[in-house]
């Protein structure tokens, strides 16, 4: 229970941890100026021989809390010493409020029973520990070769990444050393998690942590990186999908720009364009937003670019070129069909408050944007969410 909290609040702590530390491990981590203190430790990790574990609680992020850094590396130390491994072979990773500190020794009390209940069979256990306010559990596996990759993750809110997301972790039985490791995690990066916004804001917290235990052979690194890269970015739309409040799932593919920095920065400035994503929460096909999303970003980073060529489509119907738009009555009927169809679930409000009323998707739509500037050969695909009155009611009642 946090000290801080002004209602009761249960802690979760989920601890990962291989049979002996490995040296091959890489992680990336949030670009936040004011990092929790499990970063400042994180990034200390990357520099160690081996790695052994990750020690994972909720509800408390650890950030800018006075003596974070000391209690969390005496929470690794305790964790360490049961494990029979060192203290800087674990990883400690939170979430939750910013500005909480830990509750030490109810943790440290609590460590012995996590240490036992420690199986290989499932990573379920995990995945549903290090959730907040996700709806869901977020797993995904790949098969290459004779072994596999398995990764979970836990992210709702507060996300646009910066070389990670939230909390991801990922683990194989493939060797791949270590420089070929980070190096592949960080091209992963750029085509998922470092490719999706749910509200703009970069969490004070982003990690992605990827081990190898080295028990099965790895013949074929390209065929690893693919499932690395698809993994990933299938977690990274199951983040969004569980964003909170989100109902639309928004995907923009921005085609023939003159680079993929521009790309990826034009579908992130759509998807988090406010007026847009209420217009999308509310199954309502007012074009003239997305018009002026792209505009605004184009003129603030690219004034002057050449946009006579720009097309834009939603839902597969082109509804801009030649400089205007091309509607008609048939055509907004089809968007509206296209926005409900990609709806995850029909608001409702219950007691007056808005609430999702499934614990999972009922399936992997999405609102698809299409941006051609004609202008170039580069592509990037960013996915996003919708505002509704859920994600508010939400984060205003946060911690109370």
């Amino acid at each position: 229970m946090p000290r801080e909290a002004p209602k009761p609040a249960k802690m979760a702590l989920t601890l990962i941890a291989l049979d002996r530390p490995t040296p091959d491990f890489a992680a990336v981590f949030t670009r936040n100026a004011l990092p929790g203190a499990p970063i400042v430790i994180g990034r200390r990790r990357l520099g160690e021989p081996a790695l052994g574990a990750i020690l994972v609680n909720n509800k408390i992020s650890n950030v800018c809390a006075p003596g974070g850094i000391e209690a969390a590396e005496r929470i690794c130390a305790e964790t360490a010493r049961l494990l029979g491994f060192k203290a800087g072979e674990i990883l400690p990773s939170s979430t939750g409020v910013i500005g909480w500190g830990l509750p030490v020794e109810a943790m440290l009390q609590a460590l012995p029973a996590a240490v036992a209940a420690l199986e290989g069979g499932s990573i379920l256990p995990a995945a549903e520990g290090i959730v907040t306010t996700d709806l869901f559990p977020k797993v995904r596996r790949a098969t290459v070769g004779g072994g596999s990759l398995v990764g979970i993750a836990k992210g709702a809110g507060m996300i646009e990444p910066n070389l990670a997301t939230m909390l991801v972790y990922l683990l194989t039985d493939l060797a791949v050393p270590r420089a070929e490791l980070r190096a592949m995690l960080s091209r992963a990066m750029e085509t998922s998690f470092n490719a999706i916004s749910v509200d703009g804001d970069t969490s004070t917290s982003d990690t992605v942590v990827l081990l190898s235990s080295g028990r099965a052979p790895c013949p074929d690194r390209a065929a690893f990186e693919t499932a690395l890269a698809t993994l990933c970015r299938d977690l990274a739309e199951d983040v969004v999908r569980n964003g909170e409040g989100v109902r639309h799932v928004i995907r923009v593919t921005v085609r023939q720009a003159a680079d993929a920095g521009f790309a990826r920065a034009l579908g992130k400035a759509i998807v988090n364009a406010p007026l847009f994503k209420c217009a999308v929460a509310g199954n309502d096909p007012n074009v003239g937003r997305l018009v002026q999303a792209v505009g605004k970003y184009v003129g603030a980073q690219a004034p002057g670019a050449d946009l006579s060529r720009l097309r834009l489509s939603l839902g597969g119907v082109e509804i801009f070129s030649d400089g205007v738009f091309q509607l008609n009555p048939e055509k907004e009927q089809a968007l509206a069909a296209h926005l409900r169809a990609a709806e995850l679930y029909a608001s409702a409000p219950k007691d007056g408050v808005f609430a999702p009323p499934v614990d999972y998707p009922p399936h992997e739509r999405c609102v698809e944007v299409e941006v051609d500037l004609g202008c170039g050969t580069a592509i990037a695909t960013v996915l996003g969410g919708d505002l509704t009155h859920e994600y508010v009611s939400e984060n205003a009642d946060y911690r109370s």
